[in-house]
């Protein structure tokens, strides 16, 4: 029985990856048209860890015994066999905005009630915004500090509680609630019936849900696994509502040094595959590799299709082993094309 469940469950693994990869290479005469939606809070769907960005983000099979599987795939930390693991991380992304990240994972009672996480991640949009609506004057708008307001300063965090148990010895499941808040300052729009202007609030928060499982097939080191992230009701600033960056993904990871006669000890090559169908953007495939040499120098590369700008993301970590006590560095490396600067990423985590 279990063997059947496997094969099902591989076939279906495989379908879900090949059919969008060969829907998006099929080119015809014919206009394609595919309605999207549009979303916000899109600092939830930035990927904020070294390791993952450098495997373009396909985390969602991949090995991630940790507390930062509550960002990707909370299932991911049912398989945390230490007491804790603490994690922190920043992002410099495009435009000069910043992403600080913390997570801990807690194992209890040798794991017999799961692993508990905490996580959370915070914005710095800087504080750029110096202007506000149209004028007929020389800046050809209004400056903030001429209405007698302070330039806005836009901030987002987002606090996730996790969860996530071993079923089995093959199967596990997980979740992560979050509470997300954006706060975009105080804006000025002019008034309808042209009286002049007014002062509106651009701050929103709401909960989130996130939901994942991994299953082990037996197979050598061959993961399947799917997750659910950004589950939240609707949301309204002004006048339109939207949605928050809701995506589906399923992956599949295998060391692939499982059929080469090497000391595992020495050398391993894990190769991660996901397919993900975001809310607001095209289905892609996020493909990703990682060496290990003697458990402890890694390399990385991924690479996301289809994409607009973002290119091929590379990265290094390194982890030792002392004892009970783990600590490890990664950093990434991710272009954007010729509109944006490169991407860098830095974390650093500690297990005991």
């Amino acid at each position: 029985m279990k063997k059947v469940f496997a094969t099902i469950t591989g076939i279906v693994m495989v379908a879900v990856l090949v059919v969008p990869a060969a829907q998006a290479q099929v080119a015809t005469d014919e206009i394609k048209t595919e309605k999207l939606a549009q979303t916000g809070f899109k600092f939830l769907s930035v990927s904020v860890d070294a390791r993952s960005a450098a495997m373009a983000d396909a985390m969602t099979a991949a090995p991630m015994a940790s507390s930062v599987a509550m960002f990707y795939n909370p299932a991911g930390m049912a398989w945390f066999e230490g007491n804790v693991h603490v994690a922190a991380g920043q992002t410099q992304w495009i435009a000069d905005i910043n992403y600080n990240i913390a997570s801990v994972a807690f194992r209890p009672a040798g794991g017999s009630y799961g692993v508990f996480g905490l996580s959370i991640v915070s914005v710095d949009y800087g504080s750029d915004i110096i202007g506000t609506v149209r004028a007929n004057n020389e800046n050809g708008y209004e400056r903030y500090e001429d209405l007698g307001l302070a330039n806005p300063e836009p901030t987002a965090l987002a606090i996730g509680l996790g969860y996530a148990k071993a079923l089995s010895d093959r199967f596990s499941v997980g979740g992560n609630l979050k509470y997300a808040r954006q706060d975009l300052g105080t804006g000025v729009v002019g008034r309808g019936d042209g009286s002049g202007l007014a002062r509106e609030s651009n701050d929103k928060n709401t909960l989130a849900f996130d939901f994942g499982v991994l299953y082990k097939t037996g197979f050598r080191s061959l993961n399947f696994a799917m997750s659910a992230r950004n589950f939240s009701r609707e949301l309204q600033y002004v006048q339109e509502n939207f949605e928050l960056p809701l995506s589906f993904r399923i992956g599949v990871s295998m060391d692939l040094m499982d059929f080469a006669n090497v000391n595992r000890d020495m050398h391993s090559l894990r190769v991660v595959l996901d397919a993900e169908r975001p809310r607001d953007y095209s289905e892609q495939l996020k493909l990703g590799g990682e060496y290990l040499f003697m458990n402890t120098l890694s390399l990385r590369a991924g690479y996301t299709f289809p994409t607009d700008e973002q290119g091929i993301s590379l990265g290094v970590g390194l982890q030792q082993q002392f004892g009970d006590y783990g600590i490890g560095a990664d950093y990434a490396y991710t272009t954007f094309g010729d509109y944006f600067d490169s991407v860098n990423r830095f974390a650093l985590h500690f297990s005991f």
